[in-house]
């Protein structure tokens, strides 16, 4: 099982959001280096929902894959804000996930908070200039977040 980090805006999807619905897509990734990490999930792998774009950005909870990668519908639709207009149903270079909650943490561990903790120094999330809303977990660093909730 491999653990990932996905950033989602929570007025999009939240993890009250999906702790409600109990599953959702992950649609939208316009980045061909976070596509590529969504198209390395496997069923069940585990990945800390991080609340960006928001008063509070942090890690808010735990959710895992559900469905692996499949053709992001959002690419073709023109009224999405995901449009793509290069995407067709033949070449279609998005993808999407399902994914389903698994927990809700208490507090949102704050990014300034996650920046301070020696063991998740080497975490993309922290180092300056990382950007991506999608990315890989090393287990140390999944143990040592779970070890501040």
């Amino acid at each position: 099982m491999a653990y990932w980090l996905m950033k989602s805006e929570p007025d999009e999807l939240s993890i009250q959001d999906l702790a409600r619905l109990g599953e959702a897509r992950w649609d939208g990734v316009r980045n061909y280096q976070a596509r590529n990490f969504l198209r390395a999930m496997a069923v069940g792998d585990l990945f800390f929902f991080y609340h960006s774009s928001c008063p509070e950005p942090g890690i808010a909870g735990i959710a895992r894959i559900s469905a692996a990668a499949y053709p992001d519908q959002t690419a073709l639709d023109p009224q999405s804000h995901y449009f793509d207009a290069k995407a067709s149903a033949q070449k279609n270079p998005w993808s999407a996930v399902d994914v389903a909650h698994v927990e809700t943490f208490g507090k949102v561990l704050g990014l300034g908070y996650l920046k301070l903790q020696a063991a998740l120094a080497e975490m993309p999330l922290v180092q300056k200039g990382s950007r991506l809303s999608v990315m890989p977990v090393t287990a140390e660093q999944w143990a040592a977040v779970l070890a501040l909730r």
